[in-house]
């Protein structure tokens, strides 16, 4: 058993897992840069309210790259092959985007800035689906837990840095210069990716553009559970989405300062969520994927429910530091075995498309369930509406009973010989 235990633990520090960390780290920093710190930047030069929302449609396309994904199974960059290639130019393409977005004057050139942002998105989408394939294409299926784990890992350092860093240096820097230096972390990123190894391509990889958008479709729906698990996708996460959605009216209401809010639920909630990845990364060594959607999954319900504590328990720091620590860690836990579930489920002759399409999917709960919660709140009450946001989650705990029952381990693809 020690044995066991410790081969499981080697897989921790192989360089499979380090490129896991490397490629999360380099997902997330763009993103923030096009939301909290474009925002910052507009609002402190004078830009209207107004304009500065209409600037959260730079996100579109995050939620549109399963468009071109298909482009990323049937082609290759020559000379570097159809994974790192792909992960070169779109991470190239960022560096410049990002410098270029950081020379471009709010005030002087703001439909340049615009453009620039939407590049830099772009860009940043293009090098997701990549990096989504990659960790898919190199690590075997008990890996990925742990893989996961460590790319949500470097997700949120990523963050920190650039939500959080870039704003300091801002205080003391110019734009400019803020920019790039952000664009200059990317340069170990890419570094590490010219140094990587090109996963190897299976048999039946697309040749031709037709094959690469039609035929992931086909596969992906001609699985005897292929609704089910979609539908998994939709609501596995659904209670704890919508309880997120609203927390912080909540937590102003309860009597909370910014200050308290600040410090507990984004500086120290990011450490428990990483924290929360990190545990569900290496208890999946040990459970499998599974059964850690059984288990995180109940802990995610039940974490849930705990924001209704909070009531009685007043604005006191301590109450609310013991529910974000259960609710991030429980999040960050089930965020790792979901996103493992998803790379596992998809075939790797077509991995970028399937995932994309996946990850797309997953995305919708975010912007449709969320938006009724103010009004649900209103009318349950802020108790009755967090039971019910912990209730909800039960309707995707059952479907695992279809695809992934506790002591089964049924084969959800066409060909287990292919997608490994």
């Amino acid at each position: 058993m020690i044995t066991t235990a410790l081969t499981k633990l080697k897989v921790l520090f192989t360089g499979r897992m380090i490129l896991a960390l490397i490629m999360g780290f380099a997902s997330g920093l763009p993103l923030w840069l096009v939301l909290s710190v474009l925002q910052a930047r507009l609002s402190k030069a004078g830009i209207a309210l107004g304009t500065i929302g209409l600037f959260a449609l730079v996100q579109l396309p995050y939620t549109w790259k399963f468009v071109w994904a298909p482009l990323l199974d049937r082609f290759s960059i020559p000379g570097f092959g159809r994974r790192r290639g792909w992960l070169l130019m779109s991470q190239a393409a960022l560096m410049v985007a990002i410098v270029g977005l950081g020379l471009a004057d709010p005030i002087a050139h703001l439909p340049l800035l615009a453009t620039l942002a939407v590049a830099v998105a772009l860009f940043s989408a293009t090098q997701d689906i990549a990096v989504d394939a990659y960790r898919r294409e190199t690590l075997s299926d008990d890996e990925l837990g742990l893989g996961s784990s460590l790319y949500i890992y470097g997700y949120q350092l990523s963050k920190l840095l650039s939500a959080g860093g870039a704003l300091i240096i801002a205080d003391r820097l110019p734009w400019a210069t803020v920019y790039a230096i952000m664009a200059a972390c990317l340069i170990p990123c890419a570094v590490a990716t010219l140094l990587a190894p090109e996963p190897e391509q299976p048999p039946g990889t697309p040749t031709r553009l037709r094959e690469a958008v039609i035929d992931p479709l086909q596969e992906n729906f001609s699985r005897p559970e292929a609704l089910w698990m979609l539908a998994f996708i939709l609501l596995y996460k659904i209670g704890d989405t919508m309880a997120g959605a609203i927390t912080t009216p909540f937590y102003l209401q309860l009597g909370f300062t910014l200050t308290q809010i600040g410090t507990v639920v984004k500086i120290f909630g990011t450490g428990a969520i990483i924290a929360g990845a990190l545990a569900g990364g290496s208890l999946m060594l040990w459970l499998g994927i599974h059964r850690s959607l059984w288990v995180f999954g109940v802990l995610q319900a039940a974490s849930t429910a705990c924001f209704a504590l909070l009531i009685p328990a007043g604005p006191q720091t301590w109450a609310l530091a013991g529910v974000i620590a259960f609710e991030n860690v429980s999040a960050g836990m089930g965020t790792a075995a979901f996103v493992a579930f998803m790379a596992s489920i998809t075939d790797r002759r077509f991995t970028a498309t399937q995932y994309a399409l996946l990850s797309s999917l997953m995305a919708i709960p975010r912007v449709i369930a969320s938006a009724p919660t103010g009004y649900l709140a209103d009318w349950l009450g802020w108790g009755p509406f967090f039971i019910a946001c912990a209730i909800i989650a039960i309707p995707g705990m059952a479907l695992l009973t279809r695809f992934a029952p506790w002591n089964g381990t049924p084969d959800l693809t066409n060909d287990a010989e292919v997608t490994g």
